[in-house]
């Protein structure tokens, strides 16, 4: 007695088919799974035993054997608890039908039967769309996740019994359950709580409409991890694409919110500095995402940068240059997407008084320097914005705080963000972003500088050192200072105000 059900495994945020085949035949009474399976699948045994018979309905007697085709790919999870169970009830006849083909089951049994939440559902749903399979059956707290995804049929169910019913009957499902409205963020600090700081303030305006890596050197107290925490609340609102992508990297790593359907809210990570490589940028004998793709089209933000390991920091080399991180495993190499936009804080010495007027610093030129060089120069070359923050003056923080408010400089954001959106689509881009991800050819067609403009950048080449990833920087943030001044040309004014930063 043979019966096959299909289900789905995860490799990052890529999905790859599984046929689970169950066979009963005579023999000694046991049950044995081949295809690969990881010691998460292993165990399912137990779970699935004793979930049937808690269930109502009888464990074969019998030998049975479980097939997880390709069995050249690792299978990992709990989430083949359910399809595994089906199988073998199918094999027995409990569920009529003995290929059940065209509909993709996923979902973790509790010993008692029920059903609990799996991860990764959305891009395991998004992908049984793109190949053909138009019905998931699912637990029912991701539900609203796989509802996402526009023509799918989604089959909730909350037990091992609800779940033979459902296939048996389909007509008895509950029906499909509309998308979650995207979730409320967090309630974002105003940026008018900050005093002073004008030099600072504009470069968080220009971080958050092109999309630019941000520096922000200064003494303690003088507000740089104030000012990161309130550039989500000027950054414009995701499209629907961006908060498909984020919603994605969030399912793989377990940390949606039971029914939640879509991230409403650009997310925001700040890791601790004792963070390791592989928490940061993603690991694991399964890749799973870090920091950096957690932050996926939202801000990530480093605090005291520089007392991060610096072997932790060199690995963010290729998710600020890409956009995504490669993680190569025997198998195979998972992708993650890790577009996000950097914001990192740190003391000019370690004391962090340099260069206070009200404070002297007690650093020698030796421990300056061995501390500065904890970050390395193609690191440094990396941040598009680098901002001097210098400590408050007494009479201003007396004063109470008057700045413009968040509402806004986002207005003036979303308005950059649209005139870039035009042009790259007008110049061929498939995909138009921010400024920061302009193509090299993309930028050369629609970032043309005037003839002063040229000059200037050129002086800052010779005079500065600049290398050509800092030229191309410089012009991609004179760019985005051309869209918040809503001009069409790059002027020699905006080249000299994107040079500004990066001069610290």
């Amino acid at each position: 007695m043979l019966a096959c059900l299909r289900t789905a495994a995860l490799f990052g945020v890529d999905t790859c088919p599984v046929h689970v085949e169950v066979d009963v035949s005579f023999g000694l009474p046991g049950l044995t799974m081949v295809g690969l399976p990881d010691a998460s699948v292993r165990e399912s045994r137990d779970r699935v035993r004793s979930a049937i018979r808690n269930s109502g309905f009888e464990f074969p007697v019998h030998r049975v054997t479980v097939n997880l085709a390709p069995a050249d790919v690792r299978k990992a999870g709990a989430s083949f608890d359910l399809p595994i169970a089906l199988g073998i009830l199918a094999a027995q006849g409990v569920v009529e039908r003995r290929e059940v083909v065209d509909v993709l089951v996923l979902g973790e049994l509790s010993l008692d039967g029920a059903i609990q939440p799996a991860r990764g559902v959305l891009p395991i749903a998004a992908a049984a769309w793109r190949s053909g399979i138009c019905t998931v059956l699912l637990p029912f707290n991701n539900a609203r996740e796989a509802a996402v995804v526009e023509g799918l049929r989604v089959l909730p169910v909350s037990s091992l019994a609800e779940a033979v019913r459902v296939l048996n009957d389909p007509s008895t499902a509950a029906p499909t359950p509309p998308p979650a409205p995207a979730t409320a963020g967090p309630g974002l600090a105003d940026l008018s709580d900050v005093r002073g700081q004008l030099l600072a303030r504009r470069a968080l305006e220009i971080a958050s409409a092109g999309g630019h890596n941000l520096l922000l050197v200064g003494p303690p107290g003088a507000g740089k991890t104030m000012m990161a925490k309130r550039l989500p609340g000027i950054l414009p609102p995701m499209s629907f694409e961006e908060a498909l992508e984020a919603t994605a990297v969030h399912s793989v790593a377990g940390l949606l919110p039971s029914g939640v359907g879509l991230l409403g809210h650009r997310p925001f990570r700040a890791p601790h500095h004792t963070v390791s490589a592989a928490a940061l940028v993603g690991g694991g004998t399964q890749p799973r995402p870090g920091e950096v793709s957690l932050a996926h089209r939202g801000v990530l933000f480093l605090d005291e940068l520089l007392e991060f390991h610096r072997h932790v920091l060199e690995a963010l080399r290729q998710p600020m240059e890409e956009g995504c991180v490669m993680i190569a495993r025997a198998a195979r190499t998972a992708t993650f997407p890790a577009r996000f936009v950097l914001v990192a804080a740190m003391n000019p010495c370690p004391c962090g008084f340099a260069g206070d007027t009200a404070r002297a610093c007690r650093c020698t030129p030796q421990q300056v320097a061995r501390y500065r060089d904890r970050l390395s120069g193609p690191l440094l070359d990396r941040f598009d914005l680098a901002v001097d923050v210098p400590a408050l003056a007494p009479d201003t923080l007396g004063e109470p705080a008057r700045g413009e408010p968040s509402s806004a400089v986002r207005g003036r954001v979303e308005a950059a963000r649209l005139r870039q959106r035009v042009r790259q689509k007008a110049g061929g881009a498939r995909w138009p972003g921010t400024n920061a991800e302009y193509a090299p050819g993309l930028l050369w067609r629609t970032c043309r500088l005037d003839r002063d403009g040229r000059r200037l950048l050129n002086d800052a080449v010779r005079r500065l050192g600049l290398t050509a990833r800092g030229y191309d920087r410089v012009r991609k943030v004179a760019r985005t200072i051309a869209d918040l001044d809503d001009a069409d040309d790059i002027r020699a004014d905006h080249v000299a105000e994107a040079i500004q930063f990066r001069l610290t």
